[in-house]
């Protein structure tokens, strides 16, 4: 009972801590930025590993975060395998095909209206099955390697990035296409200097989605079938194996991934949309 209050305690007093530590001036500044949430995940990981060791959680329930640690630094030629086989072959390159084909399909529905009518229907109808009932299929079209993983991945970003991509070249108003037509600009011309800058907005938010959406698509298409490597195999192999010690250091691998993936993108967004207010506002 003592671990039980002495936790509650601790964090309590870290929650003030950082509390107080995000209302001051440093937490605006770019370093205040990154660290405060660093701060906050840090007092997460000593809470978890002082609740572990202090209940004697067993490692096969809840395996403490130096444990975990302990598995990534001796296990790294397997986790840069899986790394490289998931999130570089399946996941990037789903991630890639399916957003290019996402912003050429949305500007082929701003041309067409009857595509706008009849494809974007069917497109949420897509987006709306399950990962679960898509993925064994594919896997079985498209074989069990990394090439299966990534038209899973295709078919998960597809639809998030078209439809931010059709609302963002519907985001100009009337006056500007007014204007771009008394200077006689061509659809083309009008696309690529007024309305797709002004979409970037918005295409940048459903690449964002996709990143996420990218990595669990490619792990959970693993799970139907794989070479014997890969983040999603390692998983469903080391959960049969009660080995909780990797399967949390498969996990922390693709949050990290996934994260670093993310500000990637948003780093890309911001050097395109300066202009914006949003970005003008974060600075």
């Amino acid at each position: 009972m003592i671990w039980l209050w002495s936790a509650i305690l601790f964090w309590l007093a870290a929650w003030a801590f950082n509390a107080w530590a995000a209302r001051q001036p440093f937490a605006r500044t770019r370093a205040g930025r990154l660290a405060i949430p660093a701060l906050f995940g840090a007092t997460l990981l000593v809470l978890w590993e002082g609740v572990v060791r202090g209940l004697e959680v067993p490692g096969v329930i809840l395996p403490a975060p130096s444990v975990i640690w302990g598995t990534i630094t001796a296990s790294v030629p397997i986790l840069w395998q899986d790394f490289v086989q998931t999130i570089l072959k399946g996941g990037l390159s789903g991630y890639v095909i399916g957003c290019g084909a996402a912003v050429l399909t949305a500007i082929a529905i701003d041309r067409s209206p009857f595509l706008q009518r009849g494809l974007l229907p069917v497109g949420n109808f897509v987006a709306a099955l399950p990962i679960v009932g898509i993925a064994p299929i594919l896997v079985m079209w498209f074989g069990f390697d990394w090439q299966s993983k990534a038209a899973v991945v295709v078919v998960m970003v597809f639809f998030p990035v078209l439809v931010n991509t059709v609302a963002g070249l519907a985001a100009t108003d009337r006056m500007q296409r007014d204007l771009m037509a008394t200077y006689s600009a061509s659809y083309w011309q009008t696309l690529m200097k007024l309305r797709l800058p002004a979409a970037m907005p918005f295409i940048f938010n459903g690449l964002k989605i996709a990143t996420t959406l990218a990595l669990i698509g490619a792990i959970v298409a693993e799970f139907f079938g794989s070479p014997i490597k890969g983040m999603g195999f390692r998983i469903s192999t080391a959960v049969g194996q009660l080995a909780l010690d990797m399967v949390w250091a498969e996990i922390a691998v693709a949050a990290l991934a996934g994260s670093a993936f993310y500000g990637l993108v948003a780093l890309i967004e911001k050097g395109v949309t300066f202009w914006h207010p949003s970005q003008r506002a974060r600075s």
